[in-house]
């Protein structure tokens, strides 16, 4: 009698990889932003618009806190889980500082990045089944970290016709008896748009008054523009901070991408299963890292405002030169540094002998014919549309947009 493989080996029979990782989409944005730069590697004159972070070297007074950090034995060991005592000292005052929200220590945890913080407070408050409101279009890591943590996200979308800002009516009518959590995230990545006082607190009162959790992200709360400011819901409505947990980071900031540092704050209770979640997982953020991040939160905002400056040229030229592409509509966004413009009217017509029916299509096409990288509507849940980051060179933004241009067409010819 033979036998087959399976039945000699039992865990033939089961996937090589779980069907909760197997699920995990990859990061359509750093995938995108890898695809280009492997093809700049090989000498193609790529411009990528995908990138989601800053394109200045981190500020040098930071670069010196951390060669200086490298130099100090302790930071050469193990240092507590939750974060440096500096590091969660100067979170506090920041966050006093910047937004008016008073919290303590005890209510920080230093987290390998923002993307990490995400994790982490969905980790923490979901129940398997649990539902999640998700405003689209939503960032990448949004949905991936809700389904890892068991939750069920639950998109409502707004379109370019209400600047990408969902209502309470909208949230009202997807609330569920299985909402738990709502995500916020002002100013938005992608669509850079900015709920006003009045929205931030009449949202905030609606989630209070049915008892459910807020995830609000504010890591882009310094990179807002025209008079408008990003303001802390729990600061616009203070009963709800208890249920309330604020993410946030020196990433897009102080254009500290690559230094890995972000945090969130909430009730004491959740930061402490937080932390011991983190002290499984990753143990400490890198020492040199978090040194480098006090210096960034304790010096003055004067190089913020220079990045704050170039983004805002930068922007109001992208939002100017899509609008001039036939069939394309683009919202002049208010705060982060991404332009989210509608391709509908670009969709079902010939560009360069091919017809896009998707925006993951007309991408490729973009790509293949004038060597610009843009991130499909598709990974932002909202397909039709595209996200062009205006983190890159003032030349560079208008070379790619200009190809653009004389790939799609002008609206005057």
């Amino acid at each position: 009698m033979s036998l087959h493989s399976s039945e000699l080996d039992p865990t033939a029979r089961q996937g090589r990889v779980s069907a909760r990782i197997g699920g995990i989409a990859e990061s359509a944005t750093l995938a995108v932003d890898a695809r280009a730069k492997a093809l700049k590697a090989l000498g193609r004159p790529i411009i990528g618009f995908g990138a989601g972070e800053p394109d200045f070297a981190t500020p040098d007074y930071i670069v010196e806190a951390a060669v200086q950090a490298c130099r100090d034995p302790r930071n050469h060991r193990y240092s507590p889980a939750g974060g440096l005592p500096e590091l969660k000292a100067a979170i506090v005052n920041k966050t006093r500082r910047d937004s008016g929200y008073q919290i303590e220590a005890a209510q920080v945890l230093v987290t390998n990045g923002g993307k990490q913080a995400v994790y982490e407070a969905f980790a923490t408050l979901l129940d398997p089944g649990d539902e999640v409101l998700l405003p689209a279009p939503y960032w990448t890591t949004y949905p991936e970290a809700i389904r890892l943590a068991g939750g069920v996200p639950v998109e409502v979308v707004a379109d370019e016709t209400q600047d990408y800002l969902v209502t309470v009516e909208q949230l009202e009518d997807a609330r569920t008896e299985r909402t738990k959590v709502l995500l916020f995230c002002s100013p938005s990545n992608p669509t850079g748009s900015v709920y006003n006082e009045e929205q931030v607190e009449v949202i905030g009162r609606w989630a209070q008054e049915y008892g459910l959790w807020v995830v609000t992200d504010e890591i882009y709360e310094h990179l807002t523009y025209d008079g408008v400011s990003a303001r802390s819901m729990p600061v616009m409505v203070p009963r709800l901070a208890d249920k309330c947990v604020v993410l946030n980071g020196v990433a897009k900031t102080y254009a500290m991408t690559g230094w890995r540092v972000g945090w969130m704050i909430g009730p004491k209770d959740v930061v402490k299963a937080a932390t011991n979640l983190q002290s499984h997982a990753t143990s400490n953020v890198a020492n040199v890292s978090q040194c480098a991040a006090v210096e960034a939160l304790t010096a003055d905002l004067s190089a913020v405002a220079r990045m704050r400056e170039a983004f805002d040229r930068r922007r109001i030229t992208m939002v100017s030169m899509l609008n001039e592409i036939d069939g394309v509509v683009c919202p002049t966004p208010q705060g982060a540094f991404y332009a989210y413009p509608s391709v509908k009217g670009v969709l079902g017509r010939p560009v360069a002998g091919r017809t896009p029916s998707t925006s993951a299509e007309l991408a490729e096409v973009i790509l293949d014919e004038v060597e610009v990288a843009v991130v499909p509507g598709e990974a932002f849940g909202t397909p039709g549309y595209l996200r062009l980051s205006y983190a890159l060179s003032d030349e560079d933004l208008a070379e790619g947009v200009s190809r653009l241009q004389r790939l799609l067409g002008t609206s005057g010819g």
